[in-house]
């Protein structure tokens, strides 16, 4: 039962992820070939390799994590508190900087990790980042040798799907369904990769980045019916 879970034990999270090169053409001819072929029945006839490059960071293989933002509740007595703060610049230290924030804050059996649709694709795509970085994967997202019920993740679509694995349900679409204030602002995420490379701009993506990670501990609120978090309670660090 969700309502029996400590909020203080949740870190929530949710990343930004974007094609490791701006272009299709920065890719050495190798790469270029496997892109080819990964990409070969997503694109049928309708898209060449170079057209479909702009989706490429939503594959670990060929994309790059450039914003993680996470925040945890902490409650005391009736104040309720939920802190927001990310993780951007060099992929490297990115990753470097929540593999240290997990280890030494959320590293007990009792912490678990929560984001929407994060176990099939935040948390997967941390990983192999991480070891495309040459990097150690904190225990709780190694899932190698672990029974099911020992896996600490928690993802809001696993449960609002009760069960039905065949259903998909936007964050942005459960947002509204459920009375959430809408998470999306300027950008969406077909957007991320155009508003780094082209614009430049990481502090819009890292706005972005925390209203989704945001709007993820509210669906988790909403789910144990509970209040949803008001302006006041929400502090950015």
């Amino acid at each position: 039962m969700i309502e029996k879970i400590n909020l203080n034990n949740i870190l929530f999270l949710d990343i930004e992820t974007v094609p490791e090169e701006e272009n299709f053409n920065s890719l050495d001819a190798e790469m270029q070939s496997l892109w080819d072929l990964k990409t070969q029945y997503q694109r049928k006839d309708d898209f060449t390799p170079e057209e479909f490059y702009d989706r490429a960071g939503i594959w670990a293989e060929f994309g790059k994590i450039v914003c993680i933002s996470v925040g945890y509740f902490t409650i005391r007595g009736d104040i309720r508190n939920f802190r927001v703060t990310s993780f951007f610049g060099e992929e490297k230290k990115i990753l470097k900087d929540f593999n240290n924030l997990v280890n030494n804050h959320f590293n007990q059996p009792q912490h678990l990790l929560c984001g929407h649709n994060a176990k099939e694709f935040d948390i997967p795509f941390i990983a192999r980042r991480m070891i495309i970085n040459q990097i150690a994967i904190p225990d709780k997202l190694n899932l190698f040798g672990k029974k099911p019920w020992e896996i600490a993740h928690l993802d809001t679509l696993e449960l609002w799907k009760f069960g039905d694995y065949k259903h998909f349900t936007s964050l942005k679409l459960l947002t509204k369904i459920l009375g959430i204030p809408s998470p999306k602002g300027d950008i969406d995420g077909s957007q991320v990769a155009h508003v780094f490379y082209v614009e430049k701009d990481i502090d819009r993506i890292v706005t972005y980045c925390e209203k989704d990670t945001i709007a993820v501990a509210q669906i988790f609120l909403r789910l144990r019916r509970e209040d949803l978090l008001i302006e006041e309670e929400i502090i950015h660090v």
